[in-house]
């Protein structure tokens, strides 16, 4: 399944919302890299096995399932998850990338693949949809943890 959306971060026609520099997003979406337990409630317990710059490798567990992947920053512009595969996990990757159409108006494109061709009408096809939708709740859930963060000057 490959699966793309867009999550518009500063939209000046809408004045409820305050505006996020370059610098409290991508610093909020590092955050959910090293400390993804902010973002996701349903994560029991996770380490950060090596750090390097640009680099993290992890071990994240759900309930008995423990999953290993590896996070590549390119600074300012995207966050790169790559899940090897491992016991009955296939691989998988999801990349959260800044777009900036126009000065200060940001986006965050998600794009997740794991690496299925969805048949037209296969069971995997008819389970991506909810699939689909669950990742794009999260990814929403994601932003407004980043914009609470930025709120409380956090980032």
């Amino acid at each position: 399944m490959n699966f793309t959306h867009l999550i518009e971060i500063n939209d000046p026609m809408n004045p409820l919302l305050d505006p996020l520099s370059r610098a409290q997003l991508w610093r909020g979406l590092v955050l959910r890299a090293e400390s993804p337990n902010l973002f996701v409630p349903y994560l029991d317990e996770y380490k950060i096995l090596e750090r390097s710059d640009t680099t993290l490798s992890r071990e994240l567990r759900y309930g008995t399932l423990l999953v290993r992947d590896e996070v590549v920053f390119s600074p300012l512009q995207r966050v790169h998850y790559q899940v090897p595969a491992q016991g009955e996990i296939p691989p998988s990757s999801l990349i959260m990338e800044i777009e900036e159409p126009q000065p200060d108006i940001f986006f965050v494109r998600f794009t997740y693949d794991d690496g299925v061709v969805d048949a037209e009408g296969s069971i995997d096809a008819y389970y991506n949809e909810y699939r689909r939708s669950a990742y794009q709740e999260s990814d929403i859930d994601t932003i407004g943890v980043i914009r609470q963060l930025a709120t409380e000057g956090k980032l």
